[in-house]
């Protein structure tokens, strides 16, 4: 009786490679999010430009404007920092097959959460006497 030989991946105990199907739901969203990123970081910065008009209040008391510059900026700078980060990690993800749809929902709840922080240091920087 004669046995050929089994094929090679049983012979070297490596498992078959498994193949990720794209989702094209995925892709397709992440996509349409990451067309709507730009436009929420440009929202979000527009939106820390108003915040200089918290140093109207300054005019009757002394206000820490290093403070109010820092929150101000920081709103202003902050949406394009997380837009850069959102789509590089959004393509790293849809490169490897993984869900990456939520990415650019995150990074739009991070805009909103960074520019509430920035407005509350500029808050800080309006009280401080």
């Amino acid at each position: 009786m004669t046995y050929s030989m089994p094929p090679e991946s049983f012979r070297t105990l490596r498992p078959e490679p498994v193949h990720r199907s794209s989702r094209t739901w995925d892709i397709v969203l992440t996509i349409v999010f990451l067309v709507l990123l730009p436009l929420a970081a440009l929202a979000a910065s527009y939106a820390g430009l108003f915040l200089a008009f918290a140093s109207d209040a300054c005019g009757s008391q002394n206000c820490n404007s290093d403070l109010m510059n820092l929150g101000l900026w920081s709103a202003v700078i902050s949406p394009w920092v997380v837009l850069l980060i959102g789509v590089v990690v959004s393509i790293v993800l849809l490169v490897k097959r993984r869900l990456a749809f939520w990415v650019p929902l995150a990074a739009m709840a991070l805009m909103t959460a960074l520019w509430f922080v920035a407005a509350a240091i500029v808050s800080l920087g309006v009280s401080a006497s």
